[in-house]
C-alpha cells in the first residue's frame, strides 16, 4: 500500500510524533510511506531518515486558536491551491490512501480526493465552533474514517462520520528506564523537582502552575518548579503568554529549561510531574511518557486526561482547576513520597501492555487497513 501522509504543521508536537511511530510500522508491513508538510521543520528531516518520500506543501502558517478574519480569508483563498498540490502528490506515489495528520488540511484533502483515495483522519485535538464544522463536512465530502486520540476528541466529530464511524485509539509509548528518583521517604533539606513538560501555551496551564507554584513556596522552600518546553507552531500569542510567565515566576525557584529532545533524562530528573492542562486539552502524550518512566502524575481532571488516569490508581487527579487547588493537591503528595512511588509502579505497569507503543502501531495499522479495504468495495 502506498500511503501520502498530510500534516499541517512540520515542527514535533505530539501529534507529529505519533505519525513519526507510525513511519517504521508502515515499513514493515511492506507500505511505502510519503509525508508532506509545510516549512522545514524536523518533522520532515525525521521522517526522511526512517526512509519516507518527503514534500512541502503549502499551509499557513495561521494564528492558533480563534481566527482573524484575514487568516480565514487567507485559508479560503489556500485550500484550492493545496488541494491541487494534494492531488499531484496522490498521482506522483500512486497513493491508495490519504492519512490526514492535521484538521486544517481537511477541506483540501475533500476537494482533491473525490473518486480518488480512501481518506483517514487522525484527531489529537478538540475541534469546536467553525473549526469542527468544516472539518466535519470535510469528513462528510471525503467519506474519511476517523480515528481520535481519545473520546473527548471524538464525540463532536461522531456526528459526521457517517457509515465510516469512529476509532478511539490512544497514544502508546515506547518503555524506558524507569526513573532513579522515586523514594519512599521524603528528607525535608532535599531538593524535591515538580516540572511541567510540553509547548508553551495557555492550554497547558503553565500558569497556573505558577501560580500554585507561589503558594507552596514560603512553607516549602526545598521544592524547584521546571518548565520544560517552548512555543511551537509560529504562534505570536504562546511568544506573549511566554513573558507572561516569567513575570510570574519572578521571585521563585523557577528554571524554564526550554525544548529538550530526550524527555527520559528530563523525567529522570523529576519527582513529580504536573499536568496543569485546560479544559480543552486531550491526551498529553507527557502523561504516559511519566507512567513509562515511573513518575508520579498530577493532573487536572481536564479534556481526555481522566481517560488515561485513573485517580489514586495509576496517578492523581485535580477535580478543581485552580492554582490553590493544584497547590493543595501538591503539598498532600509532599507528605507522601510511599503512595506516590506506589501508584507510579501502577502506571509502569499498564504502560506495559494498555499503552505501549506496539499496541498503538497494531491498532492504527488495523484502522488503515480497514478504511482501505472498505474503499476498494
Amino acid at each position: 500500500m502506498n500511503i501520502l501522509c498530510l500534516d499541517q504543521f512540520s515542527e514535533l508536537g505530539g501529534a507529529q510524533r505519533c505519525l513519526l511511530e507510525l513511519l517504521p510500522a508502515f515499513a514493515n508491513r511492506g507500505w511505502s510511506a510519503h509525508l508532506a508538510a509545510p516549512g522545514e521543520g524536523e518533522l520532515l528531516l525525521q521522517a526522511a531518515a526512517l526512509h519516507a518520500t518527503t514534500d512541502r506543501i503549502p499551509c499557513g502558517p495561521y494564528s492558533s486558536g480563534r481566527k482573524s478574519l484575514a487568516d480565514m480569508s487567507r485559508f479560503a483563498w489556500e485550500a484550492p491551491r493545496l488541494a491541487r498540490e494534494i492531488r499531484t502528490l496522490v498521482r506522483r506515489y500512486d497513493a491508495d490512501l490519504i492519512y490526514v495528520n492535521g484538521p486544517r488540511l481537511l477541506p483540501s484533502v475533500a476537494l482533491a480526493a473525490r473518486h480518488g483515495p480512501a481518506v483517514l483522519f487522525h484527531s489529537h485535538s478538540l475541534l469546536d465552533g467553525y473549526a469542527r464544522r468544516l472539518a466535519g463536512r470535510s469528513l462528510s465530502m471525503a467519506r474519511a474514517a476517523l480515528v481520535a486520540s481519545c473520546r473527548f476528541v471524538a464525540l463532536p466529530l461522531l456526528p459526521y462520520c457517517g457509515d465510516r464511524g469512529m476509532r478511539v485509539v490512544y497514544n502508546g509509548v515506547r518503555q524506558m528506564a524507569p526513573a532513579s528518583r522515586a523514594r519512599t521517604a521524603l528528607d525535608p533539606e532535599a531538593e524535591f523537582r515538580i516540572g511541567v513538560i510540553g509547548r508553551i501555551s495557555p492550554e497547558k496551564g503553565q500558569a497556573d502552575f505558577l501560580r500554585a507554584a507561589r503558594i507552596l513556596h514560603h512553607d516549602f522552600p526545598h521544592c524547584r518548579f521546571l518548565i520544560y518546553g517552548a512555543p511551537l507552531f509560529s504562534d505570536p500569542a504562546a511568544m506573549r503568554y511566554r513573558a507572561e510567565l516569567e513575570a510570574l515566576a519572578e521571585g521563585l525557584p523557577v528554571e524554564f529549561a526550554g525544548w529538550q529532545e530526550n524527555v527520559d533524562g528530563v523525567l529522570a530528573t523529576l519527582d513529580l510531574l504536573v499536568v496543569p492542562s485546560a479544559p480543552v486539552d486531550a491526551t498529553p502524550r507527557v502523561i504516559l511518557e511519566a507512567f513509562a518512566a515511573g513518575v508520579p502524575v498530577l493532573a487536572f481532571a481536564s479534556g481526555g486526561i481522566p481517560e488515561i488516569v485513573a485517580h489514586d490508581v495509576t496517578g492523581f487527579l485535580v477535580e478543581e482547576r485552580s492554582p490553590h487547588a493544584l497547590a493543595s493537591a501538591i503539598q498532600g503528595l509532599l507528605g507522601e513520597p510511599r503512595r506516590m512511588r506506589e501508584i507510579a509502579e501502577r502506571a509502569l505497569a499498564k504502560t506495559r501492555g494498555e499503552f505501549s507503543l506496539e499496541r498503538y502501531r497494531e491498532q492504527m495499522l488495523q484502522a488503515i487497513e480497514a478504511e482501505w479495504r472498505c474503499a476498494r468495495t
